[in-house]
């Protein structure tokens, strides 16, 4: 049994959870903080985790079920659990709507809006899999699901959307589609000879660096923005500068012709930048709070 729950953890890659969940929690303390002026409370605090490891278990569940076919042809993914014959078909399946059922179970423990809400959540989880197949904007399909998150959090505590929100769901948005685009080009040869669609596979690895890029400076312009729109200061501030750094070493780290670092500048760097944004406006709030 432990096993298999290994092989499980493994096919979501549950460690990843950390590019979004800490954006998930600042989604939380922002909104608590700009509309109520309040902290999230433990129980919220503990829906808003539970519906994070069910919505990105029931999306990365679902994503290696309908890429099983392309996975068992690219040497890169050969080996993961359902094209390796480690886990069955009706295994995964189970194991997404166990997934899915947390979700809604969560969301039913905090704000009627996140509630009301779910459809699009889910439809936004179900769809991203399958765009790679007709567009390239793929990875912008992928950055506004995960943005989902950050939003998802505000609402589980406000129980309403605001402009601030927008923002901070588009800044993420942009960040996950930015790091997608370096991830894709892994890929670049057998999407082409595949017919799968990505900005590499449109435009070449060079000018999708060079789009990836792009994508990251209109993060780091919305990170700074959250500055003027709410009660963050300085503390956020020096948050946003570590982060917007970390970008610039991302991009430093990956090159058209060299990409033996792409791991490095896929899984380090990003896991690492939510942690900072998400702790440096924990640390502005509770400082702001306390004073």
């Amino acid at each position: 049994m432990f096993k298999k729950v290994r092989i499980f953890l493994e096919m979501i890659k549950i460690e990843h959870t950390l590019f979004a969940l800490p954006f998930a929690f600042m989604g939380a303390i922002l909104g608590g903080m700009v509309l109520e002026s309040r902290f999230p409370t433990w129980s919220e605090w503990g829906w808003i985790f539970v519906a994070m490891v069910g919505a990105r278990s029931a999306a990365m569940a679902l994503n290696r079920l309908i890429d099983a076919t392309f996975d068992a042809k690219n040497p890169r993914t050969a080996t993961r659990a359902i094209p390796a014959g480690l886990l069955k078909a009706g295994e995964v399946i189970i194991f997404t709507a166990i997934s899915f059922g947390l979700l809604f179970w969560a969301a039913a423990n905090l704000t009627p809006l996140s509630f009301y809400l779910l459809p699009i959540a889910v439809f936004m989880l179900v769809f991203y899999s399958f765009t790679k197949r007709f567009t390239w904007l793929c990875h912008v399909v992928l950055g506004l699901t995960i943005a989902l998150a950050p939003l998802g959090g505000w609402v589980a505590v406000t129980n309403e959307i605001s402009w601030t929100a927008i923002i901070f769901f588009l800044a993420v948005a942009c960040w996950t589609t930015g790091f997608d685009v370096i991830y894709a080009c892994q890929d670049y040869e057998f999407d082409k000879e595949e017919g799968l669609h990505s900005i590499p596979a449109r435009f070449g690895i060079a000018k999708g660096l060079w789009i990836a890029r792009g994508f990251h400076v209109v993060t780091a312009l919305g990170f700074i923005l959250l500055v003027f729109l709410t009660d963050l200061s300085w503390w956020y501030l020096v948050g946003t500068i570590i982060a917007s750094g970390l970008l610039i070493y991302e991009h430093s780290l990956v090159k058209p012709h060299d990409l033996s670092k792409l791991n490095t500048a896929f899984f380090t760097m990003n896991g690492i930048l939510s942690m900072v944004v998400f702790g440096f406006t924990l640390l502005d709030l509770l400082v702001l709070h306390l004073w």
